[in-house]
């Protein structure tokens, strides 16, 4: 394999690391730092010490993904590929996947307006009282015990079955679905056979619904005008499934932790409910779930944050960095209660209006619901000791650990 750190690359010396150890310490402080050392696009590292460059400005951010003609979201456009070991921990994310995901131009918009379409049509309703009964579920496993981690114990279990639901999987196939779904997000062995087994039981969902279609995301795309085949179904409800769970699991980790930590929810702790959407939107700007994205691939050799950019670069999206830029955000108190920020991306390949609204219920849900049966929970730990798990895409806790009276 060849070095990456090779004497042709320029930046070889000041290229920093994106992952390690302080991304699971205060990620806002390491893009401060990146920012006046590099500007607005720095050089960086990925693992295997695979070059990369990190869009930290919100400006440079919302340039490359409104410019798909020139920033590529196909991965097989990359440069680096020669360097790729066949196991790289990044490569489920950035390998090419025959999904909407990396898709470019009128074969994205096609398949973007039939999820959009589909999504939209959820009865928000029904999906808050899905998730409740999810929530409830969850915490009568532990209710009893007076104590709970809950990242591992709750937040982690909520999104996945009510996603499940929502896309028409049977009450009956769910949990099966679900323990399937998790082992691939570990990535451990027996890992890929999961996916497997995962891909098929979704392209049977697929195949039934076409049969007896019913008042689900699944039948309303196999009735989208747009026509997707099967296969394209398919790839589309497997990548929606790993977006809603894991994003939506840390976003609602991380808002129990502000919630849990800082005084300014006590109330809401005790019983009152104003600030929970507060929370939540104070997490997107502050420690929102999805830190950096990969990502887009230069069309063609062109500058960007007064960086020369090589055709076939990779450039992560520093979605987290562009939240905190203060050249947008000089008074990082006044924008907390706006929706400017970059969490869920801009452009076209943005993450779904319908599906952002689809999250925020399922999370401020699952919030609401632990806060009715456990309204004095407490941590167990001083706030300064709980961990983040690692890893650069991504920013969710290890562990929450509490406790509360019996309920």
């Amino acid at each position: 394999m060849t070095n990456p750190q090779s004497s042709c690359d320029p930046f070889a010396e000041s290229r920093v690391p994106l992952y390690g150890p302080q991304f699971q310490r205060k990620s806002a402080d390491l893009y401060a730092e990146m920012r006046r050392a590099h500007g607005p696009v720095a050089p960086v590292l990925l693992d295997s010490d695979v070059p990369a460059w990190l869009v930290l400005g919100y400006r440079e951010v919302q340039y490359v993904v409104s410019n798909p003609e020139i920033f590529g979201r196909d991965s097989r456009r990359w440069n680096a590929w020669d360097r790729i070991p066949p196991d790289w921990p990044l490569l489920p994310l950035i390998g090419y996947q025959p999904t909407m995901m990396f898709a470019e131009g009128a074969e994205h918009r096609r398949r973007a307006e039939a999820l959009d379409d589909a999504l939209a049509d959820v009865d928000q309703f029904a999906l808050r009282a899905q998730a409740q009964q999810v929530a409830d579920r969850l915490i009568d496993t532990f209710a009893g015990a007076g104590e709970a981690d809950l990242i591992t114990q709750y937040a982690d279990g909520v999104p996945l079955p009510v996603v499940a639901r929502m896309i028409g999987v049977p009450d009956m196939e769910t949990a099966d679905l679900v323990r399937e779904v998790n082992k691939t997000h570990a990535a451990g062995e027996g890992a890929n056979d999961a996916y497997t087994r995962v891909r098929e039981k979704v392209r049977r969902l697929v195949e039934s619904k076409r049969e007896n279609p019913a008042r689900d995301v699944t039948s309303r795309l196999l009735a989208h005008p747009a026509t997707l085949a099967d296969e394209e179904i398919t790839e589309d409800l497997l990548h929606l499934m790993n977006a809603g769970q894991l994003p939506t699991a840390y976003w609602i980790g991380n808002t129990l932790r502000l919630m849990l930590t800082d005084d300014r929810f006590a109330m809401t702790l005790s019983g009152g409910r104003q600030s929970v959407g507060q929370a939540l939107n104070e997490v997107l700007w502050e420690d929102t779930p999805t830190q950096n994205f990969p990502g887009r691939f230069a069309v063609r050799d062109l500058r960007l944050g007064d960086r020369q950019i090589r055709k076939g670069d990779l450039l992560i999206l520093g979605l987290a960095a562009a939240n905190h830029d203060p050249l947008v955000r000089p008074d990082p108190q006044t924008s907390i209660g706006n929706q400017a920020y970059m969490s869920f991306s801009y452009g076209e390949h943005r993450c779904p209006y319908a599906a952002q609204e689809i999250a925020k219920v399922i999370a401020e849900a699952a919030i609401e619901v632990l806060l009715d049966r456990l309204p004095d929970v407490v941590l167990t730990v001083p706030a300064d000791a709980l961990t983040w798990r690692p890893s650069p895409l991504f920013r969710g806790l290890s562990a929450l650990p509490v406790k509360f009276t019996l309920a």
